[in-house]
């Protein structure tokens, strides 16, 4: 018998969120495995929703529950869709780059598994930390899948086209390792280490830098990748000159000559979304 769209997907898993120190962990908890669904999905960017715009948050972490970051869509569910033979994908999807548009870094602490749609949750992260044992696949050509959720927008721009090219038309396992070498991950660590590593980091950025300024950093990075340099040159001699007359700044030089850690203010709630380029 068909089965309805929302019949088909499983409703379990939650997301977890704790915050200290400036940063908000933030964990897939579906176990085994965090396999992905759509009501996961609400959660894990409802939950970037409210942190965006906290005011005790500077820095997200984001991994996985157990010993994997996440395995792709849950596997039984696909089995539904297989089994239904169709599935309507809903325009009202949340957006799924949303940690690319929130104005705090996003940091992965990718363990184990990360696969398909995984994968491409942490490629859209701003940083990537991965444990040695983690391994990475897109896997969608091996379940008769085309590649989801701007994968081929994201992949080439780390990577290059070739080797997104190798990733994507074979699916294969990619170790940490080999990872760190393709420039899918910032740092590899031993597995033991990960989530202390990742958090040392996101402590880091949220002790020594201007929240507003790492704001708009990153709505210029994103930003620029569908630019001209003309138009990147215009727009950053637009915000330098008002970050010139920021208090951000005068604290910035006067913490430095004082030799002290900075007291920057939180992140000015203004600041804390942005739209890229062609957003409806």
């Amino acid at each position: 018998m068909t089965k309805t769209d929302a019949q088909l997907w499983a409703v379990d898993g939650g997301i977890d969120c704790v915050v200290a120190d400036g940063v908000a962990t933030v964990t897939l908890n579906r176990p085994p495995g965090n396999g992905w669904t759509p009501a996961l999905g609400e959660e894990f960017f409802a939950a970037l929703d409210r942190l965006a715009v906290d005011p005790q948050v500077r820095v997200l972490v984001v991994t996985g529950a157990g010993p994997d970051f996440c395995v792709g869509a849950d596997g039984g569910s696909l089995d539904n869709v297989a089994d239904n033979g169709s599935y309507t994908i809903k325009k009202t999807r949340p957006v799924y780059w949303k940690a690319m548009t929130i104005g705090k870094p996003v940091i992965a602490a990718v363990n184990g598994a990360c696969f398909g749609v995984g994968m491409q949750l942490a490629l859209l992260c701003d940083i990537r930390f991965a444990a040695t044992s983690t391994k990475f696949a897109t896997a969608f050509v091996r379940r008769g899948l085309v590649a989801e959720l701007g994968m081929t927008w994201v992949l080439p721009r780390l990577v290059g086209v070739g080797i997104a090219n190798d990733l994507l038309l074979s699916g294969r396992l990619v170790r940490s390792a080999e990872a760190a070498e393709l420039g899918l991950v910032n740092r590899v660590v031993a597995d033991a280490d990960l989530l202390s590593a990742a958090t040392a980091y996101a402590t880091d950025l949220a002790a020594k830098c201007s929240p507003a300024a790492m704001a708009m950093v990153k709505q210029q990075t994103y930003t620029d990748l569908s630019s001209t340099l003309p138009g990147s040159v215009a727009r950053s001699d637009a915000y330098m000159q008002a970050a010139l007359a920021s208090a951000d700044f005068a604290e910035g030089v006067r913490s430095w000559r004082e030799k002290r850690p900075p007291e920057f203010p939180g992140l000015d709630p203004a600041l804390s979304v942005f739209d890229l380029p062609g957003d409806s």
